[in-house]
Order: structure tokens, then sequence, then C-alpha cells
């Protein structure tokens, strides 16, 4: 016959775990867990901190090369065009210059979807398609470009905007007196780091403020003065370390570089 020994406190305990200690246990994990949190969070922004770097730098060789293969820097793209559309990335150019919005208000383009900017401000998107590089930063917004109209004209215009004026170039759009516009400044209103770049490209960082995303929508603008600086589509932009409230990367197109690049290839004098 079976024996049945009878349960006692002591036997229950050794079983498992009482309902105190498993209590005990959770909170230690959800502490640790805690903790753990913000330092993967970090380690995830820090890496499309550096994957944007990357892509930055990509894209300054890829406009160089296209600066090389074509003697002009490509045209933005328009920015509220959703990927996947007509013309999504690809530079908007009518005839021998960039597609925009003249000053009396008319539309220099034969198909007014590809107006990229205005007679002002020849500021879009990058031209990803044409490049044929990455939509998008790590966050997943477009990159701002911004270029000066003289170094995207078509090689065909035969002027400069050199003073005093010179013979224009057979195989480059601009001349080495050819003046940038856009200045690199360390601060809103502050020292200038480099002074009428040809282009300049942005990533409007971690929060995107100011940037276009893969549907062509703009996300809302900073409040922040430096931040605004890189979306107001003027001359000026802002380049400095990570700051409350300030988290762009920016990239621009050196002159003496690109300079340097067309002579090596012939492209120029």
């Amino acid at each position: 016959m079976t024996r049945i020994t009878p349960l006692t406190e002591n036997s229950v305990y050794e079983k498992g775990f009482t309902l105190v200690e498993m209590a005990m246990v959770l909170a230690i994990v959800a502490l640790l867990l805690t903790g753990l949190v913000p330092t993967i969070s970090s380690q995830l922004e820090q890496r499309k901190i550096s994957e944007t770097k990357s892509k930055l730098s990509e894209i300054q060789q890829a406009l160089i090369g296209f600066a090389l293969i074509n003697g002009r820097l490509p045209c933005p793209a328009q920015s509220s065009i959703a990927t996947g559309a007509a013309y999504a990335g690809i530079e908007a150019t009518k005839d021998n210059t960039c597609a925009c919005v003249t000053a009396g208000g008319g539309v220099a383009s034969a198909d007014a979807s590809r107006v990229a900017c205005t007679a002002t401000s020849v500021t879009g998107v990058l031209p990803w398609a044409t490049l044929g590089i990455s939509e998008t930063d790590g966050w997943n917004h477009r990159f701002t470009y911004r270029v000066t109209t003289r170094f995207a004209d078509e090689i065909a215009e035969g002027t400069t905007d050199c003073s005093p004026a010179i013979t224009a170039p057979s195989a480059s759009s601009f001349a080495l007196c050819s003046p940038g516009v856009p200045d690199i400044l360390v601060a809103a209103g502050g020292t200038t780091i480099s002074a009428d770049v040809p282009a300049v490209f942005i990533s409007h960082g971690i929060n995107g403020a100011g940037a276009f995303d893969s549907r062509g929508v703009q996300l809302a603008v900073s409040s922040n003065s430096d931040e605004i600086e890189n979306s107001d589509n003027d001359g000026e932009f802002v380049s400095h370390e990570f700051t409350t409230g300030y988290d762009d990367l920016l990239g621009w197109i050196s002159p003496s570089i690109l300079f340097s690049k067309m002579v090596s290839a012939g492209k120029l004098p």
C-alpha cells in the first residue's frame, strides 16, 4: 500500500520561491532593465550619428565626382515629391540652369512639378537618385541641399560671374574665380567657418526639425536659432557640436578642394 507523506511548511518552501522572493527578483530585474535602456538607446543614436557622418562624406565625394564628369554640380531635387513618384530624387533642371520659380513668380521649368527652388535660394533636397546614393540620413530624413547657381549651370551658358570678366572655361560651368554663395558659421550671427562655398548639404539630426521625409512632408521647424539658420533657405548655415536644441550635421564642398579636383582632371582653368 502506497504511503502518502503529508506536506509540511518546509517541503513547500523547498519546491519554489515564495511570493515575496518572486517580487524581489522582479524588482531587481526591473532595476537592471531601467539602467540598460538609456545605454542601449544611447548606443543606437550614436550608431545613427556615425552612419549619417559616413553618408555626408559619401555625398561630398559623389558631388565632386558629378562635377568632374559633368563640369558642374547638380541642381536640387524637389523636396515635396514622395519616394517612388515621378522625378523623386532627380535634379530639377530647365534648359541650362536649375528649375526655379523666377523673381516675377513664373516657373522656369517645362514641368511645374519639378520646380525645386526659388530665384533667390537654390535649395531643395539632395538629388539622391541622380547621384546614385542614399536618400535619407540615419533617422530616415532627406538631406537638405543648397547649391550656388553658377556652379550648377550648364557649360553652354558661357559666363562665369567673375569680376573682372574672363573667358568662360570650355569644360566647366564655373571658373577659378567664380564666387559661391552659402557661408558656414559657428553660430547664428557668429564667426564664419567657411565662406562662399559652392554647395552645402544638411542632415537635420535626431529631432529632424525642418527636414523632409520620404513622403515629401516637412517636419516642424525648430525654435533653436542655429537650427533655424539651416532651415530658412537663406545664404547662411550653422555647424557646431551638439548642444541643447541643436543636433544638425553638415557637410559642404570647399571651393579650394573642388577647384583643385577640377584642375587635376583638366576641367579648369
